[in-house]
């Protein structure tokens, strides 16, 4: 299992009272923190507000931006896509312009070496019925003939467990499942029923949130950690575990890092 960071998470926010979001600013400077720290594993992310500043959408910045992550030695594992949280195309009337511009950043993501891309599936594009959940298998299905054939798209879904692997199965063997601990635990689903699904997760994002809650430090909240890691051992799961934690509240955001890798290394 390999730890990861999550994107924009060793600098502070550029947009106030938002815990992620892409560092336009400070990106680079980000990455030679993350080197420094020995931090070597990153996810990308990409909102829509600066989404003409993210590299991953400058086509003509992919080879120079790939000479900066080679140069800091940080591999780009996954990319978590919240820009298609805020502009769903199956809510959309006029769904071309969102699922273009998700292409765009699959083919550029790929051109970076990234192989997993997170669709999040929760809040603003949270699936609410069957007409939705139809248009958006049409449309992922199409948009992943795309991809390169070791790349996948995952879904970061907040349907319970039972409806979660009804969904996963409806879709070819490029398709998985982002888990998230924090949406989880905020949500109260029980583990022992999220346990059948896992054979489709290959990337999991670690937070820990109270019930109904926001983010809070790791063990902090209703989060089993025990359990959750004697499970991944004994599935003998191999995938990557990005830190998509809370930020600090004193703007020590590296040192509250680096404090929550050392809180999940105890129990690797």
């Amino acid at each position: 299992m390999k730890i990861g960071f999550m994107q924009g998470r060793l600098v502070p926010s550029e947009k106030k009272n938002s815990i992620q979001y892409f560092p336009s600013k400070n990106w680079i400077k980000e990455i030679k923190i993350a080197k420094e720290n020995k931090l070597n594993c990153m996810e990308w992310t990409a909102n829509i507000e600066n989404i003409k500043k993210n590299p991953i959408f400058q086509t003509k910045k992919i080879k120079k931006t790939r000479s900066i992550l080679k140069k800091n030695n940080i591999k780009v594992v996954s990319l978590t896509c919240d820009f298609y949280m805020q502009k769903p195309s199956f809510k959309s009337s006029n769904p071309m312009k969102e699922i273009e511009l998700l292409k765009k950043i699959l083919i550029n993501g790929e051109n970076l070496g990234i192989k997993l891309f997170i669709i999040p599936l929760v809040d603003n594009s949270s699936l609410k019925n069957s007409s939705e959940e139809k248009k958006l298998i049409e449309q992922m299905i199409e948009i992943s003939k795309k991809l390169k054939k070791k790349s996948k798209i995952l879904f970061e879904i907040d349907y319970p467990p039972k409806k979660v692997l009804r969904f996963i199965r409806k879709f070819p063997k490029n398709f998985g499942i982002n888990y998230d601990t924090g949406n989880s635990a905020s949500l109260n689903y029980t583990f022992h029923d999220e346990k059948k699904y896992f054979s489709y997760v290959e990337n999991i994002h670690i937070k820990d949130r109270k019930k109904n809650g926001k983010t809070v430090r790791l063990g902090k909240g209703n989060w089993k950690f025990k359990t959750f890691f004697k499970h991944l051992k004994k599935i003998k799961y191999n995938g990557n575990l990005i830190l998509q934690t809370a930020r600090s509240n004193d703007n020590k955001d590296l040192k509250e890092i680096l404090q929550n890798k050392l809180f999940i290394r105890k129990y690797l």
